[in-house]
């Protein structure tokens, strides 16, 4: 395999610059951590990883920001985010022999990424990128003028770009949806695209730390879980390791009882609180429940609303992790369910109920607590559902006063007790609003909802969207008298018309401005409803590539050799979702 050299991916523009010394301290130092910290015997997975095939991207001492698998709002974590010393600018090496297989740059998400396959049926992706190797980034350049788009995704044939083991291969950034640069690197299976627990591949981090727990969970599970569940939190103390309740006491429990935890683990590189990779519950010495952060597949991840106590998250914005499995649940991170971790505690006897939480590098935490089970306690009445029930196994459908909706198998965690209401127009709508049951009930994927207006659209009908608590509606088409759109959750929903342009707010360009000395043509952009979905930049009439800055929603145009000295135009094109259009036309001098 010919080795692809990036000679300018380690110069003084740059803020890294690695002695041959240095890096065989460093390597050292990995020798050092991953016999030290290589992960334990007895982690929870369902398989063996090969152990030193990857190297670590960086040539930093290993320190995280976020862990895999951690508990993110809407989304397990899908890899480890290495800390750059809150800088830009680090190469990137590929972790492994390889070839890259796809390039992907994104509005948000990720921003600039690359894949590399493995000859070991595993592919490494390496996020956040400030920019690509000048092999990647002709391949790129080549692919977004061809297609005319600044947002790419697209394969790579395996004998087109291969890499060796600690080629640069990218420079460490913050491209897309992120607070600050750091790399975000994960592994994942070739064939199933499922992303896995890195440090089970020895690309570990210096741990010392057992996890730490702070409060328990335990709901009245009498029915389908819900935020009408009963429940009660007990706050837990105690040293590393082991952990009591605050107030410790037999606790007396009757009928079938769910039991959630609330617990982080930190390593000992870095401050930051992360996920913990495996949790278990045992009744009287025997293991009803397993949790473990082993790997996922990414159509899994928003089954994290599924996973916690949801309505307890957007009340009280704590994460209280559920250890019994929705029926409505398949993800691959339950290894282990007895009666799905739900117990039935009816036999007047004295129970040990046990967690154990470990973290991946083997520290353990463990937490005990008493149980006096009675029937004494049972509920005297349970409420009834209406006549509505939702099934998370079933076609779900409601017809109501001008809307519809349907709900797809699977996208339900649990059966609900459907509720609708009909509410007033909002000021500026063009339909009643109506309320589709809550937004304490967490949703899988989209679901279709048509609401019919109230009065005649008109030439309109094409502008109009439906809006309401998670925001616009994906898809939104007028068809047989009713708005259609894909809601992404429950809540208040309503027809409002998109007749107003994305904006243009240009920063630095005007009629007759002088750019000689710019780098660059600066541009802001948005829209205020639909979202922007097209943007188009010419100078004198031939396309050019112009990148749009997720946190600053900047759009710009970097000056390149074709721009010759003399006069110019420039014009930019924005269309939104409802085909409303900006148009924006200067004339500059280079």
């Amino acid at each position: 395999m010919s080795k692809q050299v990036w000679h300018h991916g380690v110069n003084p523009n740059y803020i890294y610059n690695t002695s041959i010394l240095m890096k065989k301290i460093f390597f050292i130092v990995l020798l050092f951590i991953d016999y030290q910290f290589a992960p334990a015997q007895n982690t929870i997975q369902s398989q063996e990883y090969p152990q030193g095939f990857f190297r670590y991207p960086l040539d930093l001492p290993p320190s995280t920001a976020g862990g895999f698998g951690e508990i993110r709002p809407n989304h397990f974590h899908a890899g480890l985010d290495f800390r750059t010393n809150q800088q830009s600018g680090y190469p990137v090496h590929a972790a492994a022999d390889g070839y890259v297989s796809r390039i992907r740059v994104q509005f948000g998400g990720g921003g600039n990424i690359v894949y590399i396959n493995h000859p070991n049926g595993f592919t490494t992706v390496y996020m956040h990128n400030q920019k690509f190797s000048p092999q990647i980034a002709r391949v790129l350049h080549d692919y977004q003028y061809e297609h005319q788009l600044y947002e790419v995704d697209f394969n790579l044939q395996p004998g087109q770009l291969q890499v060796c083991k600690d080629d640069v291969i990218a420079i460490s950034g913050q491209s897309g949806a992120v607070a600050g640069p750091h790399l975000h690197f994960e592994i994942r299976d070739t064939k199933t695209e499922h992303t896995i627990n890195p440090q089970l591949f020895g690309i570990t981090i210096p741990d010392r730390i057992p996890p730490a727990i702070s409060a328990i969970g335990i709901y009245q599970m009498d029915g389908p879980f819900s935020e009408n569940t009963p429940r009660q939190f007990l706050a837990v103390g105690g040293a590393p390791g082991n952990y009591h309740l605050v107030n410790p006491k037999v606790i007396e429990l009757s009928g079938n009882i769910g039991f959630g935890i609330t617990t982080i683990d930190k390593n000992s590189a870095s401050v930051n609180p992360n996920g913990v990779y495996s949790i278990q519950l045992n009744l009287d010495g025997k293991t009803v429940y397993t949790f473990s952060m082993e790997h996922f597949a990414f159509d899994q991840t928003h089954a994290i609303n599924g996973y916690i106590d949801y309505p307890t998250f957007l009340t009280q914005h704590r994460f209280i992790q559920k250890c019994f499995v929705p029926p409505g649940s398949h993800i691959s991170l339950y290894p282990q369910a007895v009666n799905r971790g739900i117990i039935n505690f009816d036999d007047d006897n004295l129970h040990d109920v046990q967690y154990v939480v470990k973290d991946v590098a083997g520290n353990t935490s463990t937490l005990n607590i008493k149980v006096k089970s009675t029937h004494l306690l049972r509920p005297t009445a349970i409420a009834q559902p209406s006549a509505t029930m939702f099934h998370y196994d079933r076609v779900n459908q409601f017809t109501g006063p001008g809307v519809k909706i349907e709900i797809d198998p699977g996208n339900l965690y649990d059966d609900i007790d459907f509720k609708y209401e009909a509410l007033p127009a909002k000021p500026g709508a063009y339909s009643i609003t109506h309320r589709i049951h809550n937004k304490f009930t967490p949703i899988h994927d989209h679901y279709d909802i048509w609401i019919k207006p109230d009065v005649d659209l008109g030439n309109q009908a094409g502008k109009a969207v439906i809006t309401g608590t998670t925001g616009v509606c994906d898809s939104c088409i007028y068809e047989n008298g009713f708005v259609k759109g894909r809601a992404r959750g429950f809540g208040d929903f309503y027809i409002t018309l998109d007749t107003t342009a994305p904006y243009i707010t240009p920063l630095n360009i005007h009629n007759g401005v002088n750019l000689s000395k710019a780098k660059a043509i600066y541009l802001r952009i948005g829209d205020n409803l639909s979202g922007v979905k097209t943007y188009n930049g010419k100078i004198d009439g031939k396309w050019v590539l112009m990148a749009w800055d997720f946190k600053t929603k900047v759009l710009s145009y970097t000056f390149d050799e074709s721009i010759a000295h003399g006069r110019h135009t420039f014009e930019l094109n924005v269309g939104d979702a409802k085909n409303n259009v900006s148009q924006f036309t200067a004339e500059f001098s280079r």
